[in-house]
């Protein structure tokens, strides 16, 4: 067990977690950012235009991220976190490769994508294939574009995806949207809005572009683009085990500055119930900024008492 003590251990390397380094830096913190992979989900969209400043591909943003960390001189490795485990007034943080000790720790593991998991989805992404109408929308103008799911969460890109697209279809596998009621009755008094219930997509089709999809009704649809909103995954394993309590969507319960109902833990991004769970990289940040200053609050507390 490394012998050195964190003030702060970041787990998740996405636009929260590498935000709370930025800011853990500027509050003298001494943090380490712990994750997979450096940018998560935020690396998926091919184009970004809703990040101020910014315009370009979540791949690029998320470089630039890392690099305003590292100018911090803030350690960014990439591991597995196995385990959080709380020993005293302390927690030890357990990767697939080491254990580090830290004062607190912020969760920001965010979500996965949940996918369809059909033929030519991940040919296609990025290419007409897309999992984010926020992101993305704005590359549709008149073009022909569905969107998969029932969820509020695909209601809301309907009707993102109306406001640019010529004709938007909502395909869904059961007989009715369970989305909030006033906002599928707005969507069935769109002209542009068309209805396919009790359907499923079973093949994604195209050249250097999606094309066509397939579906289990035996008919074939044309399409310019696809929004696949089936829901994400929360990654809450870690926190079930250190006993944070989570919400009946499997988020991480957190109040207005990022705390979770375990001292010293704090959450941010995709992950937690903040920012109305509207998963955007402006909202992860800030949640991440606030996290941050959360945490030195709480070490500058305990180390009054």
């Amino acid at each position: 067990m490394a012998e050195k003590t964190y003030d702060l251990v970041i787990i998740g390397a996405g636009p929260a977690g590498l935000t709370a380094a930025i800011y853990a830096a500027r509050y003298k913190l001494d943090s380490i950012v712990i994750g997979p992979d450096i940018g998560g989900t935020a690396n998926l969209p091919h184009d970004i235009e809703n990040w101020p400043g910014f315009k370009g591909a979540g791949w690029d943003l998320m470089v630039k991220f890392k690099e305003h960390v590292e100018s911090f001189k803030v350690p960014i490795t990439t591991e597995n976190v196995k385990s959080v485990t709380k020993k005293g007034s302390q927690f030890i943080v357990s990767t697939d490769k080491n254990k580090y000790t830290a004062r607190t720790v912020m969760l920001a593991m965010g979500t996965k994508r949940r996918k369809l998991e059909v033929p030519g989805e991940d040919e296609f992404f990025g290419k007409g294939v897309s999992y984010c109408a926020t992101c993305d929308c704005v590359f549709f103008k008149d073009k022909i574009v569905a969107v998969v799911g029932g969820s509020d969460a695909a209601a809301m890109a309907a009707q993102i995806l109306s406001q640019h697209a010529k004709k938007v279809y909502i395909i869904y596998r059961k007989e009715h949207m369970r989305a909030e009621p006033a906002r599928v009755e707005e969507l069935e008094h769109d002209p542009k809005v068309e209805f396919l219930y009790n359907t499923n997509v079973t093949h994604i089709i195209g050249d250097k572009l999606v094309k066509k999809v397939k579906l289990d009704t035996g008919k074939e649809l044309a399409l310019d683009g696809l929004f696949i909103e089936v829901g994400g995954i929360p990654v809450t394993a870690i926190a079930k085990e250190l006993g944070v309590t989570l919400s009946k969507s499997e988020r991480i319960n957190v109040n207005a500055a990022m705390e979770t109902n375990v001292p010293g833990v704090f959450a941010a991004g995709d992950i937690t119930t903040g920012s109305n769970e509207f998963n955007q990289i402006v909202t992860a940040a800030a949640e991440g900024a606030i996290a941050a200053l959360s945490a030195f609050t709480f070490i500058r507390k305990n180390k009054a008492k």
